[in-house]
Formats: structure tokens, C-alpha cells, sequence
């Protein structure tokens, strides 16, 4: 969900290898520890934890030295260690994640009956290492592994409840729901989107608390469990939002139409989500902590405004307001959908594109989504981490931004 700019890793006075520092940690440790096929399971969002982890301790943390990567241009790299607290909580959440997400892709029919048992087998046997390592970090997973499972659950009742919108195509969000015939009648109450999105919730909250507890900061866990928890409401938001219309013209589960909750609804949810997460991170006194503005909140903040200019929301400013004081919107039409690769499609992207290092030089699909990504040297998603260039254009000498446009 989240990628730091690396312009703005110079802007806080950071190596930008930091970041590929905890990637690679994250990604050796899943190695080490659970074989070379548990590496697949590497969760950039997870590297979150060893951020956060990193950030409260007293001293700096320990690098190693990697060995040569095609993922690094077969270079070596000063790397976190694959033993350290946050690369274990870290490892824990993929591991977790990853399991959940096997599961999700044989629920939702994208993987062939021959690939959909070794897939079930693959998450039931991520899903124990998970166990296994919370146990060397004395964290109990159990009750995450209960709220992942009953995900399903919600959202088959979810489905069998859907409010059905009025109309059809890109902007059928933007209609009034009614029920369907059969389900107006029914008197089961019906799924909330809280409800759908609490299972996600939860798990990141207890992930995130779990970082204070590691790094001996036992007061900053209620103030990173709020964290963690609007932390994981965004994130299913934001899939949600970026995957609808692939949903609906596939015919898939997607939370926003089960619940009826329009694309506007839902930003401001992420946007309220947003400052919940800030202001209690701020509480914990890791708002201004530089690694954590870099990898967090700046690449929090370029995640809300895309999904903002995605749902048509009204962007305020003194250069594009009319005379009379009221703002011009600035509507722009969600991306295209992509096709999800299948899982022969996905394996030959990891092993063809990722293990090469083709994705080190070019741009290439993505094996879990089919979106198009750009090389990794580029290292920088700067059209929208940083996407101040049109906000003031053609200004000229009629105003002063100020600090608006300071990225």
C-alpha cells in the first residue's frame, strides 16, 4: 500500500537505503527461517513493524551484511538483522497475511482446481510458521488467526444482504442503494462495513501494539494499537476503492457494493482514518521521528490524495478557486482495471521478473494485482508522493503557497 520517495529520504537528512535495509532483513529472515518459498510472502506494509520497532529503541539497531541479490543489482547491502525484534514481528505479519491471502484468492475462484490445494496447503503451512514465530516473540497470534478466519463468514452474510445500486457502470457508486426484492423483506440485520473491515482492523492494532512491547515501550502501545487499527481500516479501504470496478465486472466480492457505501463515503472514512492514525502517533511521540514521516506518513499522505483525485473529491486551493470564494472540483476518473494474473501467470512473473532482477531495470507487472509497476531503480513514485508540480501552475505572481506545495 505504501512506498517512501526517495527524494524525500534527502529531505530528512536519510539514506534512502534504509528502506531496502528493512525489505531485505524482512525478506532474508523469511528465509531463513522458513525456507526459500516463504520469501514470496514478503509484505512491504509489514516493514512497517520494524520501522516502528526501530524507532522506539534507546540505541541504533544492528546492520548485516547481505550477500549478492538480483533483487539488488547482485550487490551486496547493510541489511536488518534477520534476528531482530521488528524483522521477527515483521516476518510474523507476513507470514499471517500471506496465509490469509492464498486463502482469499481459492475463495474468490482465481486459482484453477489443480493449483487450488497446493495453494490451501500453502497457507495452512505459512499460517503454523506464523504460530511458530509469534511464540519466539511472545506474541499471541491466535486471536488474529480467529478474526482472519471469520472474514469469510462476514462477507458471505455481507453478499447475501448486498444492497443492490441503482443504475450500472463507473458511476452506479454514486446512486442511492436499494435492497433487493427477496433481501428488503429479510429481518437479519445487515453487514456494516465496519464489521467487514474489523477483522483487518484488528490485526494490524495488535501487530502495531506488539512493536511497543518489542522495543521495552510498554506505554506506547494503546497509542500504536489506535495506529495499527486505522492502519488496517485504510488499507481495506483503499483496496477496496482501487478494486472496484474490477470486482463488479468480475463479479467479485467487494465491500463498498456489499455494504452500499459510495466512493465519497468511503474516502472520508480513509481521510478520518488518516488523522486518527496521525494524532495518535503523534500521542506516542513518533510523529516527527524522521524514519517514520518518511516511510509512513508521507507515503500516507500520497496514498490519501490519489484515492481523493480517483473518487472525484474537491480539492481546495487559492489558485483554483472561483471569484466568489467556492472551489472548482477537479474530477478524475479511477484507473482502468486490471486483470489479476492467475497463479501459473504469477509464479512465471516472480520467477521470470523478480528472482532475474528484470524488475530492478524495467517496468513489469505486478504477480498479485496485474498492475502495471515501474522499474525498481526508479525507486521513486514521484507522481504522486510529490505531485505538487499542477497545483500551482500558471500562478505566476497571483499568490504566495507558502508552505502548500512544500514537499
Amino acid at each position: 500500500m505504501l512506498r517512501p520517495c526517495s527524494h524525500g529520504a534527502e529531505k530528512y537528512g536519510i539514506d534512502a537505503a534504509e528502506w531496502r535495509a528493512h525489505m531485505c532483513g524482512l525478506c532474508l529472515g523469511l528465509r531463513d527461517g522458513h525456507g526459500q518459498l516463504a520469501r514470496t510472502a514478503t509484505n512491504t506494509d509489514a516493514i512497517l513493524l520494524s520501522v516502528l520497532t526501530e524507532a522506539q529503541l534507546p540505541a541504533s539497531s544492528t546492520r548485516t551484511t547481505a550477500g549478492r541479490c538480483p533483487l539488488r543489482g547482485m550487490r551486496r547491502a547493510e541489511v536488518a538483522a534477520a534476528d531482530s525484534p521488528g524483522v521477527l514481528l515483521a516476518s510474523t505479519a507476513s507470514l499471517l497475511l500471506g496465509s490469509a491471502k492464498l486463502r482469499d484468492h481459492v475463495a474468490d475462484g482465481d486459482a484453477s482446481r489443480l493449483a487450488g490445494r497446493p495453494m490451501v496447503r500453502m497457507s495452512t503451512r505459512w499460517a503454523d510458521s506464523a504460530r511458530r514465530q509469534a511464540a519466539l516473540i511472545d506474541f499471541d497470534v491466535e486471536p488474529l488467526v480467529a478474526a482472519i478466519g471469520s472474514q469469510q463468514l462476514v462477507e458471505s452474510r455481507a453478499a447475501a444482504l448486498r444492497p443492490a445500486a441503482v443504475g450500472a457502470g463507473p458511476n452506479a457508486s454514486d446512486q442511492s442503494p436499494i435492497m433487493r426484492g427477496p433481501d428488503a423483506a429479510s429481518d437479519e440485520p445487515r453487514v456494516t462495513l465496519d464489521e467487514l473491515t474489523a477483522p483487518t482492523a484488528l490485526c494490524a492494532a495488535e501487530f502495531f501494539a506488539h512493536a511497543a512491547i518489542l522495543a521495552n515501550r510498554p506505554d506506547n502501545a494503546d497509542h500504536l494499537r489506535t495506529v495499527g487499527e486505522h492502519f488496517g481500516r485504510i488499507a481495506h479501504l483503499s483496496d477496496a476503492i482501487a478494486d472496484y470496478d474490477d470486482d463488479i465486472a468480475h463479479g467479485r466480492f467487494n465491500p463498498l457494493a456489499a455494504t452500499g457505501t459510495t466512493l465519497a463515503e468511503s474516502y472520508e472514512l480513509v481521510r478520518e482514518s488518516d488523522a486518527e492514525l496521525r494524532g495518535a502517533l503523534a500521542a506516542a511521540r513518533l510523529a516527527d521521528v524522521p524514519t517514520v514521516r518518511w516511510m509512513l506518513l508521507d507515503p500516507l499522505h500520497a496514498l490519501v490524495r490519489r484515492l481523493g483525485k480517483g473518487v472525484g473529491a474537491v480539492t481546495a486551493h487559492a489558485c483554483n478557486a472561483t471569484r466568489d470564494g467556492h472551489p472548482r472540483a477537479h474530477r478524475t476518473d479511477r484507473r482502468p482495471p486490471t486483470r489479476r494474473p492467475d497463479l501459473g501467470q504469477a509464479l512465471a512473473i516472480v520467477f521470470g521478473v523478480y528472482c532475474t532482477g528484470y524488475a530492478c531495470c524495467a517496468d513489469h507487472t505486478s504477480p498479485c494485482t496485474g498492475e502495471r509497476k515501474d522499474a525498481w531503480w526508479k525507486s521513486c513514485d514521484c507522481g504522486s508522493c510529490c505531485d505538487c508540480g499542477d497545483c500551482c501552475s500558471g500562478c505566476g505572481d497571483c499568490c504566495s503557497c507558502g508552505g502548500c506545495c512544500d514537499c
